[in-house]
């Protein structure tokens, strides 16, 4: 006789033998007893967890010699033709093989004869979702209103592709995938009625490598079993499934983390020397940033993460000076490379590539941090001679200079004709560039040459075009409009036009005595202290 594999020699064969699918044994259980057992079951969710399995089970439950009973024996001929699989009046259909319309009409030829020996004639039909349009249409009427013996199981992992108008003629039931502690408990109680020696470690590795699938977790043990006699270590676990080592996945998140690009490609390189499925590490990758997240979020996210409580702990103390941030922009690179490197003909030079994005990134600063420093920095301005108090700087941020149209007093006092000009001409082209830019082009070659009670002169250097264009009607409107509210008083305009020396060396000092004030503002040490707490730079200095 040939060997059993461990997935068919532990296929559960009643509903207490199935591992995590409480909720639909219950209903089931329910429903046999009190003889309220759709004719069309329809079971959907993810590979290896007991659909088929659940659809023998209802099949020895319907025709058991004691039932209908949701407690099959496994002793009549009904219930042993089914588990070996020869029974008359139970059909398993390959839904991927006899998709057709013709293997259709031939079915619903079959179910008018009465079965052979049992209570129903049971149809069970594996991925159902692989049939044809045209054999769905085919199967509407007979689904609808089968003959009172017969009864309808099917399976899928793909319940999205079926059509609706079968899925409104079957009654539905989810399962969901196995928990990695259900899966770890099954595979421990499997391998002492094996008298295998395997640790707890070793267990869990294998059932997070199957994904919550059991059927899955039992290939992987059988594997295991074969590769090694009597005790198995984790590194034999590691060599015969091809899986990475947790502590390689922590080393190069570390890495990362850190931004250490060398040691990061290093890892990468080793990890691909020992033949790792470098598509598979960026998916474990992907995952542990994903576990960093939840972790660094707190001790009430902690369940999310699927994962041993030492595993957990590692987690902690690796996040534990990095910001959320930081840990986030990594895992959202990771996951927006996800796609380049699933489809890549050379994922080890998409990975590359990927690792020394990130290792461009520095790490992000935290909205907590950024508030307690600029705190730090509201107090230093509040003790600093000639600056405006914090309440000023930091709770209205956004208030506008000048707002002509909310406030009828303008901030700014009308200098004396004995004041800084020059320094009134670029608080007043400031104006100018919030309020009227397209002159800005022609006043950027103006200078401010004199300020009576009501007067404004301005001079303009260099070509008559520019002169022009500030005397036309226009202009000169706005301009006095401009200044007028300014000055906070009725401002007449006057446009002269200069050429010669003596603007340009008003020019040159002007020109001096802005890079004397900016180079003093970029030393001062409230600049230099802000631009260490935003890691940022200056894109430009006003003298106003």
């Amino acid at each position: 006789m040939s060997y059993l594999v461990l997935a068919r020699k532990y296929r559960p064969q009643t509903f207490e033998d199935l591992i995590g699918q409480g909720n639909v044994t219950q209903t089931l259980t329910n429903a046999i007893r009190a003889d309220r057992v759709a004719h069309a079951l329809l079971f959907a969710g993810p590979r290896g967890i007991g659909k088929t399995s659940v659809a023998r089970i209802m099949a020895k439950a319907m025709n058991c010699e004691n039932g209908p009973t949701p407690t099959p024996c496994n002793t009549c001929k009904s219930c042993k033709e089914i588990t070996e699989g020869i029974a008359l009046d139970v059909f398993e259909i390959d839904g991927a093989s006899n998709r057709g319309i013709n293997e259709i009409r031939e079915l619903r030829e079959n179910i008018k004869f009465m079965p052979s020996h049992s209570r129903f004639k049971i149809y069970i039909i594996d991925e159902v979702h692989m049939l044809t349009t045209e054999a769905f249409n085919a199967l509407l009427k007979t689904l609808e209103e089968p003959p009172p013996h017969v009864l309808f199981f099917f399976a899928t992992t793909e319940a999205h592709k079926i059509p609706i108008t079968i899925l409104s003629r079957c009654q539905r039931h989810n399962f969901k995938r196995i928990g990695l502690e259900e899966i770890k408990i099954s595979l421990e109680r499997i391998c002492e009625g094996a008298s295998f020696n395997i640790s707890d470690e070793s267990l869990r590795l294998i059932a997070g490598e199957a994904g919550g699938s059991m059927r899955d977790a039992l290939s992987l043990l059988d594997q295991v079993m074969a590769y090694s006699e009597g005790e198995v270590s984790e590194a034999d676990v590691l060599d015969s499934l091809g899986a990475i080592d947790r502590k390689v996945i922590f080393d190069l998140a570390s890495a990362l983390l850190a931004g250490d690009v060398s040691e990061a490609l290093n890892l990468l390189d080793e990890i691909h020397n020992y033949g790792h499925d470098l598509k598979r590490l960026h998916m474990q990758m992907l995952q542990h940033f994903r576990h960093l997240v939840v972790v660094k979020m707190g001790q009430s996210a902690i369940s999310l993460v699927g994962a041993p409580a030492h595993e957990i702990a590692l987690m902690e103390q690796q996040v534990e000076d990095i910001t959320l941030e930081s840990i986030n922009q990594i895992f959202s690179l990771l996951f927006q490379g996800e796609a380049g490197i699933r489809f890549s003909a050379q994922p080890k030079l998409a990975l590359e590539a990927l690792v020394i994005k990130l290792g461009q990134f520095k790490q992000l600063v935290s909205f907590d941090q950024i508030i307690n420093k600029l705190d730090d920095v509201a107090k230093r301005l509040e003790r600093s001679n000639g600056l405006p108090p914090p309440k000023e700087v930091f709770e209205n941020p956004k208030q506008e200079a000048l707002s002509v149209s909310e406030k009828k007093e303008p901030p700014y006092v009308s200098p004396r004709p004995s004041e800084n000009l020059a320094q009134t001409w670029q608080q007043l082209l400031s104006v100018f560039n919030e309020r009227c830019q397209s002159l800005m082009p022609s006043l950027e070659k103006a200078m401010l040459t004199k300020v009576d009670e009501n007067l404004l002169e301005i001079t303009v250097h260099g070509n008559s075009f520019f002169a022009a264009r500030l005397r036309d009607e226009k202009s000169m409107d706005a301009i006095r409009k401009i200044s007028s509210q300014f000055f906070g008083r009725k401002m007449n305009i006057k446009i002269e036009q200069v050429q010669g020396a003596t603007f340009q060396e008003n020019q040159l000092k002007e020109n001096d005595r802005t890079s004397r004030l900016r180079k003093e503002a970029l030393s001062h040490p409230i600049v230099t202290e802000a631009l260490e707490v935003f890691q940022g730079k200056v894109v430009d200095v006003k003298i106003l």
